[in-house]
């Protein structure tokens, strides 16, 4: 295959996972660093699990993250339909080549033979795998079950005793029994194919030269090595991915560890770039200690060479760092949408005073409401917080006193307050804690006096009288 091809192909079953979303990210560099085409398919045979509106959901997803695809079910492309059920017809002209060469068979065992079936192989420690009961069903014999509306499936013929080799990207050559390996089902009841058999069609016939996906897919893989035998197809190149680890370290990224959809990432208020960028370090490195790479620097660097075989650790600190980077590194024009959006509450003059004030400590944006909470409500709390450093209430009343006289005028705040402070000779922490504290009701804050001119004089004034009540 002369052209670099890939594809992404999601299942609608749901959100679309951080995992899947690396995936994608490899295939749309390696094809577009060798000026190939990403192609994205929808597939949707698993009807049980399907969920409405996730597809569309899956592809807003990816084009938020930044990637577009050459083809695809909302663009068309040459080689389409690009949705699986809508390719059923294809599918059966396949499945017919396997039956008449002897490749495939009809089996029309029930339910609970095959329950019955596994748990006598359980019980023996056998590898659990149908017994081939229907293989040898004469041409008759099928056609009067066919007749008389008897379920069936159809199952791939795997080869007695052979050796099924191939070579992964990553790990080498890899070998395989075919004896371990099962007559797996290839269209089911229903009529619709299993990933299995649709995966290996569409791969071929939409000329896909590169399939990247999880680690956990190794062992199915000689199951459609046998499929491209059958058909005398090429065999593309398998690239198995290394999985993502938890933060303990123990375990694959799991939902119930917190959030693992893409899309959650971008509602907790991660940027896209940074988010990418800390993915592509998650099983790769350019070879170098750089670690911030654009999208398309990034394709530029990509190479099959340096993927990794050992899982990485998804480790949240690490993107935190990288989205507190990339969030310095926007202007405050840039940031104002995503204030905007974090911020629904806030007036854009109270943004645009909050944006300087704010970037160069925000690690995400979902960390702006619970900061700036106290501009748009009366946070209760209790008095000795306002004493936390040993300040007596009578010289916390005295400096809150002075600082309302102050404020009358708000011009020059820094200044003025540190002048303030420098007079009376006040403790300067024993003072910013009394006043952070009155403004904001927390001890921990953004930087108190250049946040006053989002709460306005009235706002701030009536702060301090609260805490004023509070002192006497």
């Amino acid at each position: 295959m002369s052209t670099v091809r890939t594809r992404i192909a999601p299942s609608p079953t749901g959100e679309y996972h951080i995992g899947h979303l690396r995936t994608c990210l490899y295939n749309y560099a390696l094809a577009k660093k060798n000026h190939g085409q990403f192609i994205l398919r929808i597939e949707d045979t698993d009807q049980k699990r399907f969920v409405p509106g996730a597809q569309e959901r899956i592809l807003k997803d990816i084009k938020d993250y930044g990637m577009t695809w050459d083809e695809g079910p909302d663009i068309g492309g040459p080689y389409g339909p690009y949705v699986q059920t809508q390719r059923l017809d294809v599918y059966q002209k396949y499945i017919r080549q396997l039956l008449d060469k002897g490749l495939a068979y009809y089996c029309f065992c029930s339910e609970d033979r095959l329950n019955e079936m596994r748990q006598i192989q359980k019980t023996a420690h056998q590898i659990p795998k149908y017994d081939r009961h229907c293989l040898n069903l004469s041409k008759g014999e099928i056609e009067t079950k066919i007749k008389n509306g008897e379920s069936y499936v159809i199952r791939l013929r795997v080869p007695d005793n052979q050796i099924i080799t191939f070579t992964d990207a990553i790990r080498g050559q890899i070998t395989i029994n075919s004896q371990d390996i099962d007559d797996q089902v290839l269209i089911k009841s229903d009529g619709i194919p299993t990933y299995h058999f649709a995966v290996v069609v569409d791969d071929h016939l939409m000329k896909i030269s590169h399939i990247f996906r999880g680690e956990e897919w190794i062992t199915s893989t000689p199951k459609q090595i046998i499929l491209y035998e059958a058909f005398g197809w090429e065999v593309p190149i398998f690239i198995h991915l290394t999985v993502l680890m938890d933060p303990s370290g123990h375990g694959k990224m799991s939902k119930r560890k917190g959030s693992v959809s893409a899309r959650s990432f971008l509602d907790e208020g991660y940027l896209p770039e940074a988010l990418l960028n800390f993915l592509m370090l998650l099983g790769w490195n350019p070879g170098t200690d750089r670690e911030l790479f654009t999208l398309e620097e990034f394709i530029q660097e990509f190479s099959l060479e340096h993927l990794h075989k050992k899982s990485p650790i998804f480790d949240r600190k690490k993107l935190d760092y990288f989205n507190g980077l990339y969030i310095r590194q926007k202007s405050n024009e840039e940031l104002f949408p995503y204030f905007r959006k974090f911020l629904p509450a806030a007036s854009d003059e109270q943004i645009k005073i909050l944006i300087p004030v704010l970037k160069e400590r925000l690690i995400k944006f979902s960390d702006l409401p619970g900061q700036v909470k106290f501009l748009f409500e009366d946070i209760d709390y209790d008095k000795e917080l306002l004493l936390k450093k040993g300040t007596s209430p009578e010289l916390a009343t005295e400096m809150l006193t002075k600082t309302k006289e102050l404020l009358s005028d708000f011009t020059n705040l820094v200044s003025r307050i540190q002048n303030l402070v420098s007079t009376n000779a006040w403790n300067t922490g024993e003072f910013f804690m009394v006043f952070r504290v009155a403004i904001c009701g927390s001890a921990f804050t953004p930087p108190v006096v250049e946040c006053l001119p989002a709460l306005g004089k009235e706002g701030t004034l009536h702060k301090i009288d609260i805490a004023l009540q509070k002192l006497k």
